[in-house]
């Protein structure tokens, strides 16, 4: 790291100088006495899927960013933006103020004062996660197609790979749930933690960028190494063939490849879907449709084909003259061995809102996706869209693609090598 200014004039001491006016210290925050250090241990989990609210990751650690290899958290607010600024130096004051505030929250610390001293101070942070501790916060922050349109000129930096995704066979996207310049992934083991991390950010950007489309979601529905496999709103075993392997990540994963900009390498790409499930009509069905149509056992998880959870489905095994995996069933559409051996990272939510105006109940699946190349979830995504038995039960009404950037190293911030 030098003193040299950053792009257009814009020096790194006028950066977190910026972050300070808005009461986030790169070092420890003052006034915060540490966080709650008990455990609570997860009903029905195994030893490896505990939750540990003392627990923190870091921020700063110059490789891959926080909340995509992290062991998927129990709750995660999801937030996307529209910047409403012309200036580029609007924009990376921003990614470093984020980046400050983000450091501070994944340590368990608030952002600024709680408390000011004077009655007629306005807080510098919300306070609703001030005693809570770390609980696993995770937030992990992307860019949009529209950060290298003509706003910023910074088209000549953008990721190879980062277009708006195609219209696919599966889209009922409403307008209010799609797109973004940036978002946000904020993942804890306490919601409130989470919750509270989206609601400091949003306020960090107040003049920049307004908010966009959110979901909440709960009960993880996607599996890391060494946790248990959750369940969908469905009621089946979400995310046994997810990718769990360092070898995996670095294959299907992390941008490594010189085609990419510099900036971007040891990132990798965010799809974000919205997708609506007709709980009343699931719940109608009985479950030998519902097993067949996913193509694996509702209890155990194990594949129609037979064995436990984690046997490699036999996609060729007849029964009856008839494949014992339907063909159009989700788990034969989706495996890597039907697809050119194309993975991608999961890392998906439930997410409830409520009731809807027919009055029947609002739920489905935040799906979010890690890949290095977006064009591999469109292939699944293409096949899974105009096969899939399941798309009787789910449309997709929410989408957003983004280039998450690899996490900073200390002194620096999220991003920086757009500004060089």
């Amino acid at each position: 790291m030098t003193d040299t200014p950053q792009a257009k004039g814009l020096s790194r001491r006028r950066l977190f100088a910026g972050a300070g006016a808005a009461g986030v210290a790169l070092g420890a925050a003052a006034g915060f006495a540490g966080g709650r250090a008990s455990a609570e241990p997860a009903g029905g989990a195994d030893d490896a899927d505990t939750v540990d609210l003392s627990r923190s990751h870091e921020f700063y650690t110059g490789s891959h960013q926080a909340g995509i290899e992290t062991e998927p958290q129990r709750h995660c607010v999801y937030m996307t933006f529209d910047l409403t600024t012309t200036s580029v130096q609007d924009l990376q004051v921003l990614l470093a103020r984020w980046s400050a505030g983000i450091a501070q929250m994944m340590a368990g610390r608030p952002v600024g004062t709680v408390d000011p001293d004077r009655s007629s101070a306005v807080p510098q942070d919300t306070g609703e996660a001030y005693d809570l501790g770390p609980s696993s916060l995770t937030v992990t922050v992307g860019l949009g197609p529209g950060v290298f349109d003509h706003r910023f000129g910074l088209a000549a930096k953008r990721p190879k790979l980062l277009a708006d995704l195609p219209t696919l066979p599966s889209d009922v996207l409403k307008p209010e749930l799609t797109g973004g310049d940036l978002s946000l992934q904020a993942c804890a083991d306490d919601p409130q933690v989470a919750y509270h991390a989206i609601r400091d950010l949003a306020r960090m950007g107040r003049g920049t960028v307004n908010t966009r489309w959110t979901v909440m979601g709960f009960g993880r529905a996607s599996a890391g190494k060494g946790q248990s496999t959750p369940r969908n709103l469905m009621g089946f075993k979400d995310g046994t063939r997810n990718i769990r392997e360092p070898e995996d990540f670095d294959r299907y994963v992390w941008v490594g490849h010189d085609s990419e900009p510099v900036w971007m390498r040891g990132g990798t790409y965010q799809v974000a879907r919205k997708i609506r499930m007709d709980i009343e009509i699931w719940d109608s069905s009985d479950r030998g449709t519902q097993e067949g149509i996913f193509g694996r056992s509702k209890g155990a998880g194990g594949p129609l084909s037979g064995g436990s959870e984690f046997t490699t489905p036999d996609f060729h095994k007849m029964v009856a003259g008839k494949p014992a995996i339907p063909a159009k069933s989700h788990v034969a559409l989706a495996a890597h061995e039907n697809n050119g051996g194309i993975k991608i990272l999961r890392r998906s939510y439930n997410f409830t809102d409520g009731i809807n105006e027919l009055g029947q109940l609002d739920a489905g699946l935040l799906f979010i996706a890690y890949q290095n190349d977006p064009g591999h979830f469109v292939t699944l995504q293409r096949r899974l869209g105009s096969a899939d038995l399941l798309n009787e039960y789910i449309s997709h009404i929410g989408s957003g693609i983004f280039a998450v950037p690899p996490a900073p190293k200390p002194g620096h911030y999220l991003a920086e090598g757009l500004f060089a």
